[in-house]
């Protein structure tokens, strides 16, 4: 398959392009700066809302992965309205000029407060700018898949665990805190359970998912059970040997996140045995 990934030049990107070249497939990798991507893709610079066409632009690829997405860590950010639109309208002039499949990167921040075990029947309530942005966009580009009968596939992400000091995860300031020398960080009691999965196998899931059309709707990339955040991050200093220590209760949780919740993984794990 040809493959347009967007925003592949980011954090999560740039290792889910490298991925889906290692399967096998073709890449055609855009974002505003390509320093990042595998060489083995075709890399093109743009702005994709201002592209007038941008399935002739890109060399009519077989299937859209959309990766794009400013301040997905900046739940409170304005950008996450602002910018629907322009993403409503890049996935619509994309179905409506021809391509066969479109995946979309969503969130659990979709769901909004819940407890439990999230599957695709889960309702969504979001309680940020952020969820509230990926939840209509999910409606809207299954709508317009719908309509033009075109393989739809909503990823949704969970809490990503990776030693990049570029990301914007409690893992990256950790690994940038520890690059600058600290030996203490501030964090919150820790007590909240989330669904970690590892940033190279988070990856691979999606790499999976886009380059095959069977399994369709939404897909957690997850890996399927709960884990207490202090556990997850003192394994990760453990695991990277890092020389810093948490300083517990130094900030609050945050009021939106959830006490306890994580993926169905039933979905993804059917993906990954094709």
């Amino acid at each position: 398959m040809k493959i347009l990934v967007s925003g592949a030049n980011g954090y999560l990107g740039r290792g889910i392009v490298k991925a889906i070249l290692d399967n096998g497939n073709d890449v055609i990798a855009t974002d505003f700066k390509t320093s990042n991507i595998d060489e083995r893709a075709n890399k093109i610079e743009s702005d994709l809302f201002e592209i007038r066409n941008p399935y002739e632009f890109f060399g009519k690829p077989d299937a859209l992965l959309h990766l794009a997405w400013r301040d997905g860590f900046v739940h409170y950010s304005d950008l996450h309205i602002e910018d629907l639109p322009k993403h409503y309208q890049f996935i619509k002039s994309m179905a409506e000029s021809g391509v066969k499949q479109i995946s979309v990167m969503g969130s659990m921040h979709e769901i909004g407060f819940f407890e439990g075990s999230i599957n695709e029947n889960t309702p969504c309530h979001p309680t940020t700018p952020y969820g509230i942005g990926k939840n209509a966009l999910r409606e809207l580009t299954q709508m317009v898949c719908k309509q033009k009968n075109i393989v739809f596939q909503w990823m949704r992400g969970y809490y990503i665990v990776g030693n990049s000091k570029y990301g914007s995860s409690v893992f990256s300031k950790i690994t940038a805190a520890v690059e600058e020398g600290k030996t203490e960080f501030p964090f919150t009691l820790g007590q909240n359970q989330y669904d970690f999965i590892d940033y190279q196998d988070f990856c691979n899931q999606v790499a999976v998912v886009a380059g095959q059309k069977h399994e369709q709707g939404i897909i957690n990339i997850c890996s399927g059970r709960p884990e207490k955040l202090a556990d997850r991050v003192e394994r990760f200093i453990k695991e990277n040997r890092y020389n810093i220590k948490l300083q517990y209760g130094a900030f609050p949780d945050r009021p939106y996140d959830s006490k306890a919740i994580w993926g169905d993984n039933s979905k993804i794990e059917k993906i990954m045995s094709m």
